[in-house]
């Protein structure tokens, strides 16, 4: 099936719409900028998504996925999937923008009564939260606490049975996107955002939260005292690492590295992801594919990277990285600002060309792609990796848990 040439990168917030959309749960609003006629809609690594006309959209590929519990397919299911499912009664959807304090935990019985059906939306963005905020993995855990408060409050058989779905949300989101509208394409007959029946005083509680640590810190020490121990909190959890995955395209180490961003993130590691496509379209926009503009593509990843780690964070970067000599380079800078992890993909050559999403593999055999790696361009496999992972023989999660306790090991063991 031919897709139209004209194509468009979406944002993460667009591809939350995109997916939104396509699972029933919301209308189609095309992005700002979108050429006019039929244009195929993309990922940032140029994987075709759907085709967009006339405001309509026709679906192409799966989304990629990532790990973590808003990612669970049980729990991400679409609008059209759970509308259809059974109900004894009518259905109440609770939105869960934000952890429910305990009064509105206990208040939830009430707010759900004569329901025959309780779907908990957890709004679950691709992007990451704002610092201090609980992000979707959290609410998700928090959501499946509530749900089994529901079941357990429940004394009859006739009670609502309670379902936790992670709906695709961009962090972001149009005027136009109303919660009421997504809940009932979900199947709600009548939606609930828990957080809007919060009252004032308690508002202002929560707002206050952040400075209660503060106030306590100032009545107990003297100023200097007090200044010092804000400092030392500050950098509390300062990461200082980057981890480096390498590997063929379709490897799968884009895959893992989103998962283990979002992972890390959601420990409280401030984390930053630099996906070698990703960084295509933004820092190295312009550049070949010959070995000069890879160097200069890899070295600028690295050095953003090592910048990243400089001031505490952990960066989490996915390019091919072909060449030995780039990769030495990226350590360099990266050691001299703080940890360094090199993890090696190993995924052979006839699996990553086998799952090709984009059809590259096919392009490069057809000589249409001039110097694509594994194929017309060499490959030099790492010698000095640190981890070295087969996503053909490992699962996603098992993979992201091996980089994860390395990264966590080293970062204990420096204090």
């Amino acid at each position: 099936m031919s897709l139209p040439e004209t194509t468009h990168v979406l944002t993460a917030d667009e591809l939350d719409l995109l997916e939104l959309a396509l699972g029933g749960g919301a209308a189609w609003v095309p992005p700002v900028g979108l050429p006019d006629g039929a244009v195929t809609l993309t990922d940032a690594e140029n994987t075709p998504l759907a085709v967009a006309d006339d405001g309509g959209l026709r679906a192409v590929k799966p989304f990629a996925r990532a790990a973590g519990p808003h990612w669970d397919p049980e729990l991400r299911r679409t609008a059209d999937a759970v509308r259809g499912e059974p109900a004894d009664g009518p259905t109440v959807a609770v939105v869960l923008t934000e952890a429910p304090t305990r009064a509105e935990v206990e208040d939830l019985p009430g707010v759900v009564a004569g329901a025959g059906r309780v779907l908990l939306l957890v709004p679950a963005s691709r992007r990451s939260p704002a610092p201090g905020a609980v992000g979707a993995p959290g609410l998700v855990r928090i959501a499946a606490e509530v749900a089994n408060g529901i079941a357990t409050d429940t004394t009859t058989d006739a009670g609502p049975r309670a379902d936790v779905v992670a709906v695709p949300w961009p962090a972001t989101a149009p005027g136009a996107l109303r919660w009421g509208d997504v809940g009932a394409r979900y199947g709600a007959d009548r939606t609930v955002v828990l957080a809007d029946r919060r009252d004032a005083a308690t508002r202002e509680r929560v707002a206050g939260l952040r400075s209660v640590w503060a106030d306590e810190v100032a009545a107990l020490y003297p100023e200097s005292s007090a200044a010092e121990l804000a400092r030392a909190a500050r950098t509390a959890r300062a990461g200082g690492a980057v981890v480096f995955f390498t590997g063929l395209s379709g490897s799968g180490k884009s895959t893992v590295a989103r998962a283990l961003a979002a992972e890390l993130d959601d420990e409280g590691l401030h984390t930053t992801l630099l996906d070698g496509d990703e960084v295509r379209q933004h820092l190295s926009r312009g550049l070949g594919f010959d070995k000069e503009s890879r160097e200069l593509n890899v070295e600028r990843i690295g050095y953003v990277a090592s910048l990243v780690s400089s001031h505490g964070g952990v960066a989490v970067a996915a390019p091919i990285a072909p060449f030995a000599s780039g990769r030495a380079r990226v350590r360099e800078h990266a050691e001299a600002a703080g940890l360094f992890l090199l993890v090696h993909v190993s995924t052979p050559l006839e699996v990553c060309e086998a799952r090709d999403r984009k059809g590259l593999y096919a392009k490069a055999r057809r000589g249409e792609i001039p110097e694509f790696t594994g194929i017309s361009s060499p490959y030099e496999e790492p010698t000095d990796a640190d981890l070295v992972i087969d996503t053909s023989r490992v699962e996603v999660a098992d993979a992201v848990a091996q980089v994860r306790a390395a990264l966590l090991a080293r970062l204990d063991a420096r204090g």
